[in-house]
């Protein structure tokens, strides 16, 4: 079962983030930890707290099983652009230019990779016998 957590509006580019969100992608949760430990961005220190609230929210829902038994993993993390503050810096000859300071959402899901495996309604009811039929024409030949 997976979990996801949420962060909205970091006044922090989506690009950037887009960048560090890109080397945990599809790690393990333990291993995506580390790697945002050892990250000298400042959107790492943000991922890494998102990470553990994500990691909480599965903890909450599967209370039946061991976080070390799960095997997590990081399923999918996406970086959408929120509000821009819009600002005006002064340029020569009285002029002014427009600074854009950009915010973002980002969206992490968390999956446990040896979590319980439900069988399907085929396996409930036992191996299915391949049976070979043919069919036989009116004049006896086989097709």
């Amino acid at each position: 079962m997976q979990a996801v957590a949420k962060l909205k509006n970091l006044s922090v580019s989506p690009r950037k983030v887009r960048l560090v969100a890109d080397l945990i992608r599809g790690a393990g949760a333990t291993q995506g930890l580390a790697i945002l430990k050892h990250t000298s961005k400042k959107c790492a220190i943000h991922l890494e707290k998102l990470l553990l609230s994500a990691v909480s929210n599965w903890e909450r829902k599967n209370e039946n099983v061991a976080l070390e038994e799960a095997g997590l993993c990081i399923k999918a993390v996406w970086v959408d652009g929120a509000g821009m503050l819009k600002r005006l810096k002064p340029a020569p000859q009285g002029r002014a230019h427009r600074i854009r300071k950009r915010s973002s959402h980002i969206t992490l899901i968390v999956d446990s990779t040896k979590g319980v495996t439900r069988l399907s309604s085929r396996a409930e009811k036992g191996p299915v016998e391949s049976v070979k039929q043919t069919e036989e024409n009116t004049d006896g030949a086989k097709s």
